[in-house]
């Protein structure tokens, strides 16, 4: 797991903060229909093609005791139907989804702590995903912006999928 830290020094947590909910940024193969489409996914996400990763928010709750993992995603209703992609592709809305499941631990790959939320974190997803319009529209509307808008609502960092975009292209 990699520090996300060209971020500005607001990651740095205040003493008093009141949340200590750690907040991440995870990218996963995007999926798509069995066959050679999921295959050709697997393969441009293990070759770290930008483009071809679906990006989730993670939360690492601070509370209650053990700590809880959780995983935001915004992604097509049916990821892996052929009309839904090729609908996508033509640049008309779908319907989308916002998933919410737990994971046992952080990732190990691909995964980047980006700060501390300013509120509890689980209570602020949650509103933030009530207001999320769900119609997704490649381009304009999909897990990046997702993505980006609940990274800056948890913890105020802007831009954060373009620094680690900038970040990954120097390794």
């Amino acid at each position: 797991m990699e520090a996300f830290s060209s971020l500005s020094s607001s990651v740095s947590a205040p003493i008093n903060r009141i949340s200590r909910d750690e907040v991440y940024v995870g990218a996963v193969p995007l999926r798509a229909s069995k066959g050679p489409a999921q295959l050709l996914m697997s393969t441009a996400y293990s070759l770290n093609f930008w483009d071809f990763q679906h990006f989730i928010v993670i939360i690492k709750s601070s509370s209650p005791p053990p700590p809880q993992v959780l995983v935001y995603d915004f992604q097509p209703q049916d990821p892996e139907s052929i009309w839904v992609a090729v609908a996508a592709l033509s640049g008309r809305k779908v319907s989308g989804v916002i998933l919410v499941r737990k994971l046992g631990k952080l990732p190990k790959r691909k995964c980047w702590f980006v700060g501390y939320s300013k509120e509890n974190a689980i209570d602020a997803a949650l509103k933030f995903n009530e207001n999320w319009e769900t119609d997704l529209r490649i381009g304009h509307h999909v897990c990046r912006n997702y993505t980006q808008g609940l990274v800056e609502y948890l913890t105020g960092e802007k831009a954060v999928l373009q620094h680690l975009r900038k970040n990954s292209n120097k390794t």
